[in-house]
């Protein structure tokens, strides 16, 4: 590497192999987490009734879990929500029973276990029906969009480039659900607007290399396809680590001071933008150049006739 060169000269693309295995290994985590464990819907894709109490001291978890156990209500998940003296509980739908009713008993119980200091703070409310549309929904929006890029992509560039791109798309996607998944953090419709989010952020950053890839095909003649993808990558990795940063900056104010409702929000969009400046790097180029594209595939396409009317 030359230390003192303006542009950096990182052999990003020599590292491909192991950037694979890693990205490989990551997929694998992610799906088999799925698979296995599932993702913590939210009440939004779930439906039932959700309830935020606060305590003026912490709160047991282990207490409230046998004292609705006792009650009836053994399938309510509680967890501490923001501080140990808030919790969250969540509870299915019981057909026949509005959830309004549900809300009065679990409080009511709440209060007389705390000796009247728990305090509601908020109740939400989902049908089931409403809850199933909303995943059907989300996950339809995530295809059409990925199908949309691709689309864009071979219209503005090349179909390798485009496959390169989804491919990176879709491996932030896997990887970030797989981080939700594993670590069972709530995932609702904030998270998964912040997954669209995410595949926004990544294609804009794999635009932008992209560019400088085709830019540097049709200027670097005497150069294979590594070189000039392993030169636009450095050429704009200033860019790319700017970009990252001052977006993390923001995701973490939002994170640690915007409040306990935006939390899964800019948690999923500090995963994912981690994970999309990665992929732009190593899975996105790296897609492409083992697809075989090539400065022929990147070079405009010259009408016949033109040069002569140019000379004209």
């Amino acid at each position: 590497m030359q230390i003192f060169s303006k542009t950096p000269q990182f052999d990003f693309v020599g590292k491909r192999k192991l950037a694979v295995v890693f990205s490989a290994l990551l997929i694998i985590a992610a799906i088999a987490s799925l698979a296995t464990r599932g993702l913590n819907l939210g009440l939004d894709f779930t439906g039932g009734t959700l309830l935020e109490v606060a305590y003026p001291q912490a709160v047991d978890l282990d207490e409230v879990r046998k004292l609705l156990r006792d009650n009836g209500f053994g399938d309510a998940t509680v967890q501490h929500f923001g501080t140990s003296q808030e919790i969250l509980v969540r509870i299915a739908p019981r057909e026949g029973v509005a959830g309004e009713a549900i809300s009065d008993q679990i409080l009511a119980l709440l209060k007389e276990q705390s000796g009247g200091t728990a305090e509601m703070r908020r109740q939400e409310f989902v049908g089931p029906q409403i809850g199933d549309e909303l995943r059907d929904d989300g996950g339809i929006a995530m295809l059409i969009a990925l199908a949309l890029i691709l689309l864009y992509v071979i219209i503005r560039f090349e179909y390798r480039l485009a496959l390169g791109a989804v491919a990176a798309l879709i491996h932030d996607v896997i990887i970030t659900m797989g981080f939700f998944s594993f670590f069972q953090w709530s995932f609702d419709l904030t998270v998964l607007a912040a997954v669209l989010a995410v595949i926004g952020y990544s294609l804009n950053d794999t635009i932008v290399v992209f560019d400088r890839i085709r830019e540097n095909f049709r200027r670097m003649r005497k150069v294979g396809p590594v070189e000039v993808v392993n030169t636009s990558l450095n050429q704009t990795l200033s860019r790319t680590i700017m970009t990252s940063l001052t977006t993390l900056l923001v995701l973490l104010a939002m994170f640690f001071l915007g409040g306990a409702i935006i939390h899964s929000f800019s948690l999923a969009l500090i995963v994912g933008v981690v994970v999309g400046t990665y992929s732009s790097i190593y899975v996105a180029s790296t897609s492409a150049l083992a697809l075989g594209i090539t400065r022929a595939n990147l070079m405009p396409v010259v009408k016949e006739g033109a040069e002569q009317g140019s000379v004209e």
